[in-house]
This record gives C-alpha cells, structure tokens and sequence, in this order.
C-alpha cells in the first residue's frame, strides 16, 4: 500500500438500545463533521432495541455526506427482502447506503422464529454469500434507463430492461427482477467482519469493506494481504478491497461516568482489539498504523458513544486533517466515491441479456 493512500474513517453509532432518534442524528451529524467514510449502527437479534436498517432510514433525510450502514442479520431473513431494503436505504440516502452483513448463531435466536434450528457458522456464512450475491444480482436486475415514465403511452417501465436473476443455491431460490429500481450507487455498499473463520472466505468473495480485529500492526497487514490474495483467487482486483482495522476505543477517564448499561465494562467483540487512553495517542497509533501499510482505515467502536465520539471527531480527526492525513471535507456525494470506489457496472447490461 503506498504511503500517500487515502486514510478512511468509520465509526460505529451504537451502544444501549434507544428510541429517541434524535440521539442517532446527532452522532450521525457530529461523524458528518468529521468527513468519516460512514458510520454503522450494530444490531442483533439476540438483543432489544430499533431496527438498525430503519433507525438509519430515519437519519439519511438528517444528514449530507455520512455513509450510512446497519447491520443487517441474513440468517432467518428473505433475501429479497434484505436487498429491497438496502436498496431504499440507498435512494432515500441519495447513494450513501452500505449493509454490515451479519449472521445468527444462537439456538434462542433461531426460536424466535420457529422456521428452522441453529446452524455452523460455516453453514450459516455461506447462506450469507448467498444472499449478498443474490442481492447484487437484484440491484442489476433494473438497468440503469429501465424507467421511462411514459405519460403519453402509460408506460412506466422497459421490460426489455428488466432481468431475471434466476438464481438457485442450497438454501433459497430467487427468480427476480427486485422491485426497487437500480440503487444510486448500482450496488450500496457491503461491509464483512472478515476477522477470521468462514466469514473471512465471504469477505473475499463479496466484501467492498472488511474489518479486521488486530492487535499489532503486523497481524493487520497479514489479515490484510490474506484478505487480497483470496479476493484475487476470485478473480476480483484487490485494489478495490478496503480493509479496516477494527479498533474498540476508550477515552475516558476516571472522572468521566460511562453511559448508563455500561457500568460493569465495554462489552467487547470476542477476539477484539481494545484501545483506552487519549485522542492524541489515538491518531497516533491510526498514524503509525496506516503509514506502515497495516490497513487502509480504521472503524472505531466508542464504548461510550454519546462521550467517545465527540473526542474522536473533535481530537484524534482534527488532529489527523490539521497534520493533512485525513481530509477535511467530502470531495463527492456517494459512500462508493468516499471510498474511492468505482460505482459497479451493469451485469445484464453488459451480458445484453432480456428478462
């Protein structure tokens, strides 16, 4: 990775359930401030609390430039239905949409639907390989001129512009074309935990942002080429992976209370990398890091949103653009082009193919 590659910046929104929107705008806002790449909202269905897809549909009419990324659980979920609702994300967003992809382990999870028992996680992850390409394969479904609101003739859409997917896999068969035209961005955004085990293999194969647990730099850039040499065995160009390293930060201080529900400690990421002290240590070590081609950004986890990331915005990214190592402002529109990613080109265009 070259030294003067563009740093790239997320932040996660979440913490303790709430239900105010209000407190997602605002954090979604203060990132905003920052120029981050996106931030992202965890969810589960191991927990309570708002569905991370619509609190974020909620916020995009808030916000400008933020990417804007949920999680968004594949395991018991229609995958039709998944990528219908990235896909409005992306156009109520105006192209700023990604989805976190996620799966369900737990057996108390698979209860709460009735519909089938827990699975391996290899089992499980490759159902969400499954899903994250049936829905590129919706996205592409609807060219890009497939609407042509015709008043005059009542037509509203070329059919010959239109695509069955056809798509048959172990789990579910989708025959397609999406009912949600073609997203701003042609695919929205797909972010994998690719730390290691079988989700790694999905991030290869269908991740345009992976995150890595490390904690030297060295096991970042090894998790990291490991991630470009499989993505290459795909027959994918590795230069348009963004691996970031994914970091839960503290930085606070004894005087400084947590959020009410985290008195008893940072619920931590099995196998994650933690980090406390101060922001200027912070963009530091982001420095130190990136320079030395362990990554190609970081996504930071504040155990204590509403506290952490008013520091990180205000300390450790000040200080990275005052030091000209992070921008100071969104030179475009859609989270594709903040990452510096290009927008994907038509499959069933490009094929010439008819629904």
């Amino acid at each position: 990775m070259s030294a003067t590659a563009p740093l790239h910046l997320a932040a996660e929104i979440g913490g303790p359930p709430r239900y105010d929107p209000g407190h997602y705008t605002g954090l979604a806002r203060l990132a905003e401030h920052g120029a981050l790449d996106f931030v992202t909202l965890g969810d589960s269905f191991a927990r309570p609390g708002p569905d991370a897809l619509a609190v974020l549909s909620r916020v995009a009419p808030a916000t400008g430039r933020i990417g804007l990324v949920p999680t968004v659980t594949t395991t018991h979920t229609e995958p039709f239905h998944v990528a219908s609702a990235v896909a409005t994300l992306d156009w109520v967003s105006r192209g700023r949409a990604g989805w976190y992809v996620d799966v369900s382990t737990t057996g108390a999870e698979a209860r709460l639907f009735g519909r089938r028992p827990a699975a391996p996680a290899g089992e499980l992850w490759r159902e969400a390989g499954d899903s994250a390409e049936v829905s590129a394969r919706l996205w592409d479904s609807w060219e890009d001129d497939a609407e042509i609101r015709d008043v005059a003739t009542g037509r509203f859409v070329d059919r010959d512009k239109l695509h069955y997917i056809d798509f048959e896999g172990a789990d579910f068969s989708v025959r397609g074309p999406a009912i949600v035209p073609r997203p701003p961005q042609g695919h929205p955004v797909t972010v994998v935990d690719g730390t290691g085990g079988p989700a790694r293999e999905t991030a290869a194969r269908h991740a345009d942002v992976v995150l890595v647990r490390a904690t030297t730099p060295e096991q970042a850039a090894a998790a990291r080429t490991d991630l470009r040499r499989r993505a290459a065995a795909y027959g994918r160009d590795p230069d348009t992976l963004r691996v970031l390293a994914a970091l839960t930060v503290d930085l606070g201080d004894a005087e400084t209370a947590p959020e009410p529900g985290l008195e008893s400690g940072p619920p931590l990421a099995a196998g994650g990398s933690y980090y406390r002290g101060g922001p200027v240590d912070l963009a530091e070590l982001i420095t130190r890091w990136h320079r030395g081609g362990a990554a190609d950004g970081f996504h930071l986890t504040p155990i204590s949103p509403g506290r952490d990331l008013e520091r990180i915005v205000n300390g450790t990214v000040a200080l990275l653009q005052h030091r000209s190592l992070f921008r100071t402002f969104y030179p475009g529109g859609t989270l594709r082009e903040h990452l510096g990613l290009a927008r994907p080109a038509n499959r069933y265009a490009l094929e010439g193919g008819r629904a």
